[in-house]
């Protein structure tokens, strides 16, 4: 085989892994993210029942 074809595709082949771990990254930023905004929910939650509480007392 031609040296120049391997080449191409272990560049093409690189190229692919790389993309798929940037992939991989944005998809665990966008967990962390979503994990982000269900702790903000919980803290509002706590938040409305510390102020349900109050207006019983």
């Amino acid at each position: 085989p031609n040296i120049t074809t391997l080449e191409g595709r272990e560049i093409k082949e690189r190229k692919r892994e790389r993309e798929r771990e940037r992939e991989r990254e944005r998809e665990g930023e966008r967990e962390r993210e979503r994990e982000r905004e269900r702790e903000r929910e919980r803290e509002r939650e706590r938040e409305r029942e510390r102020e349900r509480k109050e207006e019983k007392t």
